[in-house]
């Protein structure tokens, strides 16, 4: 089968066009998948096992009816966030005002051969029953993880913004994932199904939107007259749901101490202090404490980011922590 290829091209590589989003309902969305293949996403297993009650108490059948075998979702039900900080209640109200041709148009691409029973029916009655389905399964199984899910994709958006000011677009384009890349002003983005397009960024700008629950890394809406968006896999997904022992070279635990060598290791991606406890297994009060000790003896830089406070090594961590590695030995708290 031939690949597809879905091209966006910048406005003259103005950078501008280009812009990053978190977005609850997508991540939402497209953990749909999971009731599926499970298996297929072995880092959310933890999560899988502690919702796995919950989930029985669902409306599973229309849940399972919102993905397919190939593992797509609707368009509709991805929609493009309008920033960082967008809410899943307002984008629950997108969903409720979406039109019952567009849904019925999507619905019908995701299941062309045979609708399953639970999308037949009046418009109406299905969207009623479908925002109910997704607003029990975001109750029950999202919002009690989200501000962890959330500091997580926060922390990769600093990472890529980072990324592209000291490296510079293309090679930010280029770390989000092995099917995407860019070449002169189009970025251009592999698929494995036949669809080929090319479209202009001009206007309507292009949202970047990390994601913990794709496999593929990338994925794309499929109708031309969606608003561009690329939504990548996001860095940290691995660490989300394991606490991890605090391991650093025992040189660096003997001057720090064990938990703040532990934090300076982990800083080598940007972090709040929430993610930071739940990985390391330190309490968050315990957590800012020693991160801003070392932030004012310069071992770490700050930024906020939304509601959250990033944290990531300085130079002169780096350089602590390079040469701690070099005189051997570890340390585990």
């Amino acid at each position: 089968m031939m690949r597809g290829l879905i091209e966006y091209e910048l406005s003259g590589w103005d950078l501008a066009e280009v812009r990053f989003a978190l977005s609850p309902i997508n991540e939402l969305t497209l953990s749909l998948r999971t009731f599926r293949e499970p298996g297929r996403y072995p880092v959310h297993l933890p999560w899988l096992r502690e919702t796995q009650d919950a989930r029985t108490r669902l409306d599973v059948a229309m849940l399972r009816a919102l993905s397919n075998d190939d593992l797509s979702t609707p368009d509709f039900l991805t929609p493009r966030p309008a920033g960082p900080l967008t809410r899943i209640e307002d984008e629950l109200r997108l969903v409720a005002k979406v039109p019952d041709g567009r849904m019925r148009d999507d619905l019908r691409a995701l299941h062309p051969a045979r609708m399953p029973p639970a999308l037949r029916g009046p418009a109406d009655e299905v969207r009623a029953r479908m925002l109910r389905a997704l607003t029990a399964y975001w109750e029950t199984c999202f919002a009690p993880w989200w501000p962890r899910m959330r500091t997580v994709l926060q922390a990769d958006i600093v990472h890529r913004g980072q990324v592209m000011a000291n490296e510079g677009v293309a090679a930010m384009f280029g770390g989000l994932g092995e099917r995407i890349s860019m070449e002169g002003d189009v970025v251009r983005i592999r698929l494995n199904t036949p669809l080929r397009s090319r479209r202009q960024t001009r206007g309507r700008g292009l949202t970047l939107v990390p994601t913990l629950f794709t496999r593929r890394g990338a994925s794309v809406p499929i109708a031309e007259d969606e608003p561009p968006m690329i939504m990548y896999g996001a860095r940290g997904a691995a660490t989300l749901w394991e606490a991890e022992p605090r391991r650093s070279p025992k040189v660096l635990a003997d001057l720090l101490g064990a938990t703040r060598a532990g934090l300076l290791v982990a800083l080598a991606a940007p972090a709040s202090s929430t993610e930071l406890a739940g990985r390391l297994g330190v309490t968050p009060p315990a957590v800012n404490q020693h991160l801003r000790a070392m932030r004012d003896a310069g071992l770490l830089t700050s930024a906020r980011h939304g509601r959250s406070v990033l944290y990531l090594r300085s130079e002169l961590g780096d350089a602590l922590v390079g040469e701690a590695s070099a005189a051997g030995g570890t340390n585990e708290g």
